[in-house]
């Protein structure tokens, strides 16, 4: 993509995914679960902000403090999910065994228990873990 700058320059526009940040109230907690299911370091961390990624600018998890969090109540609509992260498996039942080891809750309402199961991290943001992913 070509843009035109302020000056009147013509310059190349390149954009790079470089995270999904969730806002939570403890950053820290909410990226140890992350850090210790996914295997991913913390990059960059201050008391309002982590980042997990891997040192050679791949993409990230951010989680960022919020004073007014307020967790999501899926299912019920209540307070919306405003996003979810899917992660990809072998086995569904020893990765939820694991993360519910790491401090992930488990819902009573699970949509298709065989093909993906909805967890909730400990900041209360669903999550899906599935085979088909």
């Amino acid at each position: 993509m070509t843009t035109t700058t302020p000056t009147g320059n013509t310059a190349a526009l390149a954009f790079r995914y470089s995270a999904v940040t969730f806002d939570c109230p403890d950053p820290a907690e909410l990226a140890r679960f992350y850090c210790e299911a996914l295997g991913l370091p913390v990059v960059f961390s201050t008391d309002d902000f982590v980042l997990l990624g891997q040192q050679d600018g791949a993409a990230g998890l951010g989680f960022n403090r919020l004073a007014d969090y307020r967790r999501p109540t899926w299912p019920d609509p209540a307070q919306e999910k405003q996003a979810h992260i899917d992660l990809g498996v072998d086995d569904l039942d020893a990765a939820e065994t694991r993360l519910l080891s790491l401090g992930a809750m488990k819902p009573d309402y699970q949509p298709a228990p065989d093909r993906w199961r909805v967890l909730l991290d400990p900041a209360g943001h669903p999550f899906c873990v599935s085979t088909v992913a």
